[in-house]
């Protein structure tokens, strides 16, 4: 099979299993989906929807959080790890966004990855699913499946992210990422592999074992 053909199968079985992935972290508006997607870095979106209510209800918009101070945030998110960068971060981004941005998140990759704490993946999410900007942001997840499938050679994140947008159609870009996270849990994950039921690599592997024997 070429990429293309790997390609068109992989959406066509992803839109089959998931035609609407809902967005795995828990948030009501675009500031407390970025704070959420930050938490998220070396942490399950599980644990980060658990820590999320306590820290929200304590601020959830970037005025009341700024008024926390740093030990207050570090204690809530803990349990996430990383605790004391993250909260640094989310104290500090909260503060620029309240006096430079009228405490509205920005909607460009420049402006996003300005504010700390802020990656090229976290950006890539919030202007993907909170703005609607296609992107295709790419975790290590991501990358072990799209290598897996033949889609990306690439030795890491951001060669895969480019061989992605270089072989995906833009329109199915920022639910696709959606889709094959939500595939890598319930049929490849990553620390238990099941070999058996990941029918995307099983079935690129015949098709491509079909083509050799012809």
């Amino acid at each position: 099979m070429t990429k293309k053909q790997k390609a068109k199968f992989i959406v066509e079985q992803l839109n089959k299993l998931y035609p609407n992935p809902p967005i795995p972290l828990d948030h009501k508006d675009t500031y407390t989906l970025l704070i959420a997607v930050l938490l998220s870095a070396q942490c399950t979106d599980k644990r980060v929807n658990l820590v999320t209510p306590l820290l929200f209800n304590k601020a959830d918009n970037p005025l009341s959080m700024s008024l926390l101070n740093v030990q207050e945030i570090e204690k809530i998110i803990k349990p996430c790890g990383l605790s004391p960068f993250k909260s640094k971060a989310i104290h500090q981004l909260s503060e620029i966004l309240v006096t430079k941005y009228n405490s509205i998140v920005p909607s460009s990759f420049e402006e996003l990855e300005s504010l700390p704490g802020v990656g090229h993946k976290t950006a890539s999410v919030i202007l993907s699913q909170a703005f609607n900007i296609p992107t295709f942001p790419v975790d290590t997840h991501i990358h072990r499946l799209l290598t897996r499938w033949g889609i990306s050679e690439g030795k890491n994140v951001s060669q895969t992210e480019k061989e992605a947008k270089e072989i995906f159609p833009k329109k199915t870009w920022n639910k696709l990422h959606l889709q094959i996270i939500y595939y890598g849990r319930e049929y490849s994950p990553a620390r238990s592999p099941k070999k058996d039921k990941d029918f995307i690599t099983l079935e690129i592997g015949t098709k491509n074992a079909q083509l050799e024997l012809q």
